[in-house]
């Protein structure tokens, strides 16, 4: 050990630079199917403690285990989708392990053969500046069921348990060590979770628990083929948390690597209020689970015929969206990127553009002032209230020159919030503020302010052509903004 050790603190971003940061990841991804994976009992979040369980459930004798069918073919969606292998012929085995929210001793999972093999994950993220293409490779991605949930009760220092989360259905996907900063982690993360929501497969809300991952994080010096010693940080279930955590473990272990200390092979646990990870178990050896297939399920033979059913019921997929908006509407990368974000984002722009041509306006108002409501109001597109085909029209009024664009977006917008039944048209109308593209009452209009304004066109006359911008102004006050813009500047460029 150095003289001076050095704390993680003290870890520049130099002599960070120095070493590989190496990450792995095991994703647990809840299914939204109505009954657990083994048992009749539901499936539901939020309910009472220990009301969604049954005699399976809570490891009564005589009990035997049925796979739920829907969670297969969830599982295989999601294979599909990251381009995996899928087993033909896959079985579930017996993890075996003790602990207070496992009533069983064990938990029914896959080892040796899982439902889904390779495959891989492509992500998009920004580095230094710049956004970065990248695909994640799977190991494996498996079927098993939840444990329960210990509820910990510092006032009375007990621990309840609540048993409505064991049995249900879970995929794990194990990814392999291919990420190399936080941000990858965060972008593969956040890829995961849209794509579990395009797939219908759940609802990937990591505040409840539907998704959250292991992170392996290990540190090796630039160029050295060996791997380091990898520590595990469990449960995060928090896209930033778990930037935080791989930033603090990257300078902990480079600390201890330069202070000549030997990083263990641990797991740990990040602490939201420090920043930090501190040590909850020393993995001196791997787990020995005593895995063995369990005897109360048969095997899971996946026929050609229902593969096949499964692939032609399969979503359109965020990368293909992605690519049918760039070719098919002609927007930007970036508005794409932005408007398959969700499947109800990116199917409220497929619906409006049914309804009109002009794709970038649509695109331009929804990432605008559609977004900008979304997010003031903390809601989703679910709940927005305007339907897409009257966005639509809202574009088309503009698009023809009957509005301005800061009539519809000041004034004829919000009224469609609050009376989402009527058309754009018809608050214009009754609100008098269609565009007036009258020649003779617009130049009428012209005149008056150039009357009123003679110092201001005598400074515009001798060079001062900056000022049109004030006239414009002007008259659009006069016309209470129903003035055609482009008519106002030709006439007086004209009069001027």
């Amino acid at each position: 050990m150095s003289q001076t050790a050095i704390h993680p603190a003290d870890v520049t971003d130099e002599l960070l630079a120095a070493y590989e940061t190496v990450i792995g990841l095991e994703v647990h991804c809840q299914l939204l199917t109505e009954s657990k994976l083994f048992t009749r009992d539901f499936n539901i979040f939020g309910t009472e403690p220990n009301t969604n369980i049954g005699p399976l459930t809570i490891a009564l004798p005589g009990t035997l285990p049925k796979v739920n069918k829907k969670a297969v073919e969830y599982a295989i969606r999601l294979g599909i989708a990251c381009g995996c292998s899928i087993s033909k012929r896959t079985i579930f085995d017996r993890k075996n392990y003790f602990y207070p929210d496992l009533p069983k001793g064990y938990q029914i999972s896959q080892d040796k053969k899982p439902i889904c093999e390779q495959g891989g994950v492509h992500i998009s993220f920004k580095h230094d500046g710049k956004f970065t293409e990248k695909t994640i490779r799977f190991h494996h991605i498996h079927l098993e069921e939840d444990a329960g949930k210990s509820v910990h009760d510092g006032s009375h220092a007990e621990t309840m348990l609540d048993y409505n989360r064991a049995g249900t259905p879970l995929v794990e996907m194990v990814s392999e060590p291919d990420l190399r900063s936080a941000e990858e982690t965060g972008a593969f993360v956040t890829e995961i979770r849209r794509l579990v929501r395009y797939l219908g497969i759940s609802d990937g809300n990591m505040e409840e628990g539907s998704l959250r991952a292991d992170v392996n994080v290990s540190l090796r010096k630039k160029g050295a083929p060996e791997y380091g010693t990898k520590v595990e940080i469990k449960n995060m279930n928090s896209i930033r948390n778990m930037m935080r955590a791989i930033a603090y473990e990257e300078r902990r272990q480079a600390a201890m690597l330069e202070n000549g200390e030997v990083i263990q092979q641990e797991t740990r646990m990040f602490d939201v209020e420090t920043g930090q990870t501190y040590g909850m178990r020393v993995k001196e050896t791997m787990n020995d689970y005593r895995y063995f297939p369990d005897p109360d399920l048969s095997p899971v033979v996946v026929s050609d015929e229902w593969l096949e059913s499964i692939k032609a019921s399969m979503p359109a997929l965020p990368h293909e969206l992605r690519e049918k908006f760039v070719r098919e509407y002609g927007i930007p990368e970036y508005d794409a990127i932005v408007l398959t974000d969700s499947k109800e984002l990116a199917d409220y722009f497929g619906e409006a553009c049914k309804a009109t041509k002009a794709y970038k306006a649509v695109s331009n108002w929804l990432m605008g002032p559609v977004k900008a409501y979304l997010n003031e109001h903390g809601t989703e597109i679910a709940a927005f209230p305007i339907l897409p085909n009257k966005i639509a029209d809202l574009v088309e009024l503009c698009e023809d020159g009957f509005v301005s664009h800061s009539v519809a977006t000041q004034k004829i917008f919000p009224v469609l919030l609050n009376e989402p039944d009527r058309t754009p048209m018809e608050i214009a109308k009754s609100n008098n503020w269609l565009q007036n593209s009258d020649t003779n009452e617009l130049e009428m209009m012209v005149e008056d302010v150039i009357r009123e304004m003679p110092d201001k066109v005598a400074a515009y006359r001798k060079g001062k052509k900056g000022l049109m911008g004030l006239f414009v102004g002007e008259v659009m006050k006069k016309s209470n903004g129903t003035a055609d813009p482009k008519l106002v500047n030709q006439l007086l460029a004209q009069k001027l």
